[in-house]
């Protein structure tokens, strides 16, 4: 005879009160608790509709070699209905970027064999897998390597320890911005209340017309383009530099400061991220 054993205690990160885990023939699934049990045939219901939303959802790949950090993610990201792929070596991350394309990848630094800063380089490198977002997940004392992943192509970072509903939403954040970077660089950008045309080579913040250098109106519209993200310098100096232009490092740092005093009080929306470089506010 098939036994049926409920597990009713949920896990403090990651559980609910109204889910709980069951074993039948060796198979896991989740049902409605003891002792208020559903009908198989609402179970296979909800079951459905869940799934079917995750379809619509985004696929998160999950590059960590440890278990416990991986598992937990996993759980915390499903619960929000994204469709989860999870490795624990950057090959097998590799692979997986190749062949599913995920819509972001959430990347520990410090892996097995090829390391986190050498896969970021290498998805960053492909044609394929080059749009991809990227998350860093790298400890607070790795400065060094967040300001190299930055520059290699990651999109953002996270500092561990760190919460799980801090990242779901970080992850969420991304997520909505790569939805909104999806028109070309020659459309008209609206961000705030500042609007700027690339075709014209003119900014309007405030429903005023602001004076920029062709350096300047570069790096405005490459924050612009993406808030929330962070550039480094050296990104900014890769972006803005041409042939009639020479942009050394730290005078990146003067043209942030002439552009906001010509933004006035728009100019607050250019933010400092100490260490790292700047980003437009989200």
């Amino acid at each position: 005879m098939e036994r049926t054993l409920y597990n009713g205690t949920p896990s403090p990160e990651c559980g609910s009160p109204f889910l709980f885990k069951t074993r039948i023939s060796g198979s896991r699934r989740f049902i409605a608790p003891l002792p208020d049990i559903q009908p198989i045939g609402i179970v296979v219901s909800i079951l459905t509709a869940q799934k079917t939303e995750n379809m619509r959802k985004a696929h998160i790949l999950i590059i960590e070699d440890d278990d416990d950090i991986r598992e937990l993610l996993q759980c915390n990201l499903e619960r929000e209905g994204y469709r989860i792929s999870g490795v624990a070596t950057g090959e097998e991350g590799l692979d997986r970027a190749r062949t599913d394309l995920p819509d972001i990848v959430l990347l520990d630094l410090m892996l097995p064999g090829i390391d986190g800063l050498d896969v970021c380089r290498t998805l960053k490198n492909e044609n394929r897998t080059r749009q991809i977002p990227i998350v860093m997940l790298t400890a607070k004392t790795e400065e060094a390597d967040i300001v190299a992943g930055l520059e290699i192509g990651a999109d953002d970072y996270v500092t561990k320890p760190f919460s799980p509903r801090v990242l779901t939403a970080r992850v969420k954040a991304i997520l909505r911005r790569q939805a909104r970077v999806n028109t070309s660089d020659s459309d008209v950008l609206r961000v705030h209340d500042i609007v700027i045309h690339p075709r014209r080579h003119e900014v309007i913040a405030g429903g005023k017309r602001v004076k920029s250098t062709p350096t300047e109106f570069r790096i405005l519209h490459l924050l612009a383009r993406r808030p929330g993200w962070v550039y480094t310098r050296h990104q900014v100096l890769d972006e803005i530099k041409d042939g009639d232009t020479v942009v050394t490092d730290r005078s990146v740092d003067v043209q942030i400061v002439n552009l906001r005093k010509k933004l006035g009080k728009h100019g607050r929306y250019i933010e400092t991220v100490r260490g790292v470089g700047y980003r437009f506010m989200d």
